[in-house]
């Protein structure tokens, strides 16, 4: 585990105060969920448990909401009775992105429904919202999204950024063995440890997709909300391995 304190220059163009206090970075495979995992349930446990410390943390910020972003096939945002499902992953479930007996539909991407299920493990109370990022939004569009979802906030937001890294780490990765996969996920590992938005808003969404990431976009809209923010954040990366040859990243952001 690592943290350091990194400043964001130029934030000052686009306001002074925003209500933006910390944000969590965790991935979304559906094996999080013990159910959808089975007899393989206990070989993530390390990660639940940092994806748990992560919601801690960014729980005790005092955030009045949580605003969920991840990853889908198009650019939306969703409705607080909205929902995702299981039943693609061999567990016939639902998950609420907050209100339930209300009408919604479910409409939630994996990354959203994996990043409702874990906040609903935290039992909090706080109205949560959702957007998605399309997976191949360039990097302007997505520091855009996130300036602009910190500008809107009217109460004290905490993100909850879901995404994952790299596919292509070994033989028995889903996209094969890659050489670059290695280095590509040691970037992103250091700029979530040392809250760099700058060198998350450099990745390069071509090699992005040639390594199969899930996180890259989410990971710019945090560095534009930052961004937006203003003023010191300091980054503390939870987890960094790749079970099953898929780069997985836990880390928290909070104002220094």
């Amino acid at each position: 585990m690592t943290g350091s304190a990194h400043r964001l220059t130029g934030a000052s163009r686009y306001r002074e105060r925003v209500p933006l206090v910390a944000a969590a970075v965790c991935p979304h495979p559906p094996l999080l969920v013990p159910e959808v995992a089975g007899a393989a349930a206990a070989e993530l446990d390390p990660l639940r448990a940092a994806c748990e410390a992560a919601l801690t943390r960014l729980l005790a910020a005092g955030p009045e909401a949580i605003l969920l972003v991840g990853s889908g096939p198009e650019t939306r945002s969703f409705g607080s009775a909205d929902y995702g499902s299981l039943r693609g992953y061999g567990l016939d479930r639902t998950v609420p992105l907050w209100k339930t007996g209300r009408a919604g539909a479910d409409v939630l991407p994996l990354s959203l429904t994996v990043g409702a299920w874990l906040v609903g493990r935290t039992g909090t109370p706080l109205p949560r919202f959702a957007a998605a990022i399309a997976d191949q939004a360039a990097p302007a569009d997505c520091e855009d999204m996130g300036v602009q979802l910190v500008e809107r906030a009217e109460a004290r937001m905490a993100l909850l950024v879901l995404g994952d890294g790299s596919a292509c780490r070994g033989q028995q990765a889903p996209g094969y063995d890659d050489p670059r996969a290695g280095a590509y996920d040691e970037s992103v590992a250091a700029a979530l440890a040392t809250a760099d938005a700058g060198a998350l808003l450099g990745l390069d969404p071509v090699l992005s997709a040639e390594l199969k990431v899930a996180g890259r976009a989410p990971w710019q809209v945090l560095a534009g909300a930052v961004r937006a923010a203003g003023g010191d954040w300091r980054g503390e990366l939870h987890y960094a391995e790749a079970p099953y040859g898929v780069a997985y990243f836990v880390a928290g952001w909070e104002t220094a």
